[in-house]
C-alpha cells in the first residue's frame, strides 16, 4: 500500500516538474520576443512606412500627391522705383519703396499622369492662382515703375555687339519710345502686358530664335498646366529614391552646367522626400525657376501643427557664395570666372533666354551689404522673415511646412552707345521677391503622421517590458518552484529509504525473536 502512494507521489512530482519545465521553455520564449521587438520592431514600422508612402494607385498617399488637400500661398512684394527720372538724369541713388504682400492662392493638381514600368510616374503640373484681396495690402491694379526687364536685358546683352548694332538699337528703342523704366500695374508686371521689343521680335526674328511668349511677366504662363513634363520615382520599387526626379521633359539632366553633379536632377519638388531622414543628410529641390538642384541641409527640430515633429531644412550659407569662398559653385560659371555671379547671387540667364536675371534671398540675404546699401528703402534682412527652409517629417519625408524665399534681380550693364541708358550704370537692382509655401497640413494627415511618429516608439516600449518582465518574472518563478520541488523529491526519497530500513529490522528482529522461540 506504501508503495502505491509512493509511486503515485513520484508520479505527481514528475508531471508537477514537467509543467515548470513548460513553464521556464515559455519564459525563454517572452524573453527571445522581447530581444526581436527591442532589434527588429523599429525595421518593422520602417518597412510598413514605407509600403504606405510609396505611390500606388488607390492609396491614400497617391491622392494626398496627386491632388494636394492643402491651400498653398505666395505672397508677392515689389520693389517700387519711386525717383526713376532723378536716378537717371542726376545719378541720384534708387529709392525704393517695397509694395505688398500681394496674395495669391494657388491650387496644386497632377494632371495627365501615367505609370511607367520602371517603377516611375510622369504628370504634368497645374497650378491655379487666385488673387486673395483679403490677405493682401494692396490691388492687382496697384500701379508701379520697374525697371523694362526687356529692354535692359537686350541693351546689356548687345554691350559686346558690334558698334553699329548698338546705334541701330538705340534708334528703334527712340522710334519705338521706349524707356529704361516702365509704369505697370502689379497683374501687368505678373501675368504679363505687351512689350514693344517682343512684339517687334515676334515679326523680324527668325521663327526657329522667337521667344515662345508673346508678352512679357514675371509669371507669365505660369497659371494653368505646364508643358513641361516631369517623371519621378514612385518609391514602390526602390523607397530610397521615392520622388526624385528621374526625368524632365524627357531629360536626365540640365544642359547648362561643366560637371554632372551641377547637371543633375536628383532632386524633389519639395513636397516630399524620401523617408527617414536623418539630420545629417543632405536634401535637394529642384525648380525649374531655379535652374539647378538647390541643396538643403538639417538646420533644427521644429514642432508643427497637432504637435507633429519635424525637422527645418534650409540652404547652406554658402549656396550662393563666389568660388573664392566655395569653390564647387564653378561649375555654375560656363563661361570662365568672369561669367560667375557676386556671392550671394545665381545666375540663372542660361534659363531665362540670356537675360541678366539673378536670383537672390529677399533684401538680399546673405550677400554683401553693398548691393543693398546701393539703394535707400530696402531695410537689412533678417533671417525669420527672409530665410528659405523645408520643415519636413523624417519618417515620413513629407513637408509640413514651407517658405520658400527668392528675389529676383536684374543685372545691369552700363551701354554709353545707347542713349537711353548711358548714364544707368553698372547695378543688380531688385524687382520683385516672393514667398511661396504651405502653412499647415490638414487634420487628417498631420493625424496619421503623430501616430505614426509617436505610437511606433511607444509600443515598442510597452512590448518590451510587457515581454522582459513576464519572461523575467515566469522564469525566475519556475525555476524557484523547480528547486522546491526537487528538494520535496530528495526528502520523499530519503524518507521512504528510512522506513524502508526500520521496517527491514524489525522484520530482522522478529525473525530472531521467532527463531529464539523455536531453540527454546
Amino acid at each position: 500500500m506504501h508503495g502505491q502512494k509512493r509511486k503515485l507521489c513520484s508520479k505527481l512530482s514528475s508531471t508537477f516538474l514537467r509543467k515548470w519545465w513548460y513553464a521556464i521553455a515559455f519564459a525563454f520564449c517572452l524573453l527571445i520576443l522581447g530581444i526581436l521587438v527591442a532589434c527588429g520592431f523599429t525595421s518593422l514600422v520602417k518597412l510598413v512606412i514605407d509600403h504606405q508612402v510609396a505611390l500606388r494607385p488607390g492609396a491614400k498617399s497617391y491622392g494626398w500627391w496627386s491632388k494636394p488637400p492643402v491651400e498653398p500661398r505666395i505672397s508677392v512684394y515689389v520693389y517700387n522705383v519711386t525717383n526713376a527720372d532723378e536716378f537717371l538724369n542726376n545719378g541720384s541713388k534708387p529709392v525704393i519703396d517695397e509694395l505688398g504682400p500681394y496674395v495669391y492662392t494657388e491650387t496644386w493638381e497632377k494632371v495627365n499622369i501615367v505609370e511607367n514600368a520602371n517603377g516611375t510616374i510622369s504628370y504634368n503640373m497645374r497650378k491655379v492662382y487666385q488673387f486673395r484681396e483679403e490677405f493682401s495690402a494692396g490691388f492687382e491694379d496697384d500701379v508701379v515703375i520697374v525697371p523694362n526687364i526687356p529692354m535692359l536685358s537686350a541693351t546689356s546683352q548687345s554691350k559686346h555687339a558690334a558698334r553699329f548694332l548698338r546705334l541701330a538699337m538705340a534708334s528703334i528703342m527712340d522710334i519705338l519710345k521706349i524707356k529704361p523704366f516702365v509704369e505697370v500695374s502689379v497683374g501687368q508686371l505678373l501675368w504679363g502686358y505687351e512689350d514693344p521689343l517682343l512684339k517687334l521680335a515676334k515679326d523680324v526674328v527668325p521663327k526657329e530664335q522667337k521667344l515662345p511668349y508673346e508678352e512679357f511677366g514675371l509669371m507669365y504662363g505660369k497659371n494653368g498646366t505646364s508643358a513641361d513634363r516631369v517623371t519621378i520615382f514612385s518609391g514602390v520599387d526602390d523607397i530610397n529614391k521615392y520622388g526624385l526626379i528621374d526625368k524632365y521633359n524627357g531629360k536626365s539632366q540640365l544642359p547648362h552646367w561643366l560637371t554632372d553633379e551641377c547637371n543633375s536632377l536628383s532632386g524633389t519638388d519639395g513636397s516630399i522626400f524620401p523617408p527617414h531622414i536623418s539630420k545629417d543628410r543632405m536634401i535637394h529641390v529642384y525648380d525649374k525657376d531655379l535652374c539647378r538642384i538647390l541643396p538643403l541641409k538639417f538646420e533644427k527640430e521644429v514642432e508643427t501643427k497637432g504637435d507633429v515633429q519635424g525637422y527645418r531644412f534650409s540652404p547652406p550659407s554658402n549656396v550662393f557664395a563666389d568660388v573664392e569662398s566655395n569653390p564647387d559653385n564653378m561649375c555654375f560659371c560656363p563661361a570662365g570666372q568672369p561669367s560667375c555671379a557676386p556671392s550671394g547671387f545665381f545666375n540663372v540667364s542660361l534659363c531665362q533666354y540670356d537675360s541678366p536675371i539673378l536670383l537672390s534671398f529677399p533684401h538680399f540675404y546673405l550677400a554683401d551689404d553693398q548691393y543693398r546699401n546701393a539703394f535707400d528703402g530696402i531695410s537689412p534682412p533678417e533671417k525669420e522673415k527672409h530665410q528659405f527652409f523645408i520643415d519636413v517629417q523624417p519618417e515620413m519625408g513629407t513637408t509640413l511646412r514651407a517658405r520658400a524665399r527668392v528675389q529676383i534681380n536684374l543685372a545691369v550693364s552700363q551701354v554709353v552707345d545707347i542713349k537711353q541708358v548711358a548714364n544707368f550704370p553698372d547695378i543688380i537692382f531688385p524687382i520683385i521677391w516672393f514667398e511661396e509655401g504651405v502653412d499647415q497640413l490638414p487634420d487628417e494627415i498631420t493625424d496619421l503622421m503623430k501616430l505614426a511618429s509617436t505610437v511606433p516608439p511607444k509600443a515598442r516600449c510597452v512590448l518590451m517590458i510587457v515581454f522582459f518582465v513576464l519572461g523575467g518574472l515566469l522564469l525566475v518563478t519556475a525555476i524557484f518552484c523547480l528547486i522546491r520541488s526537487s528538494h520535496r523529491q530528495s526528502t520523499l526519497h530519503l524518507e521512504g529509504s528510512n522506513y524502508l530500513a526500520t521496517q527491514q529490522i524489525d522484520m530482522a528482529k522478529k525473525k530472531a525473536k521467532e527463531d529464539q522461540q523455536r531453540v527454546n
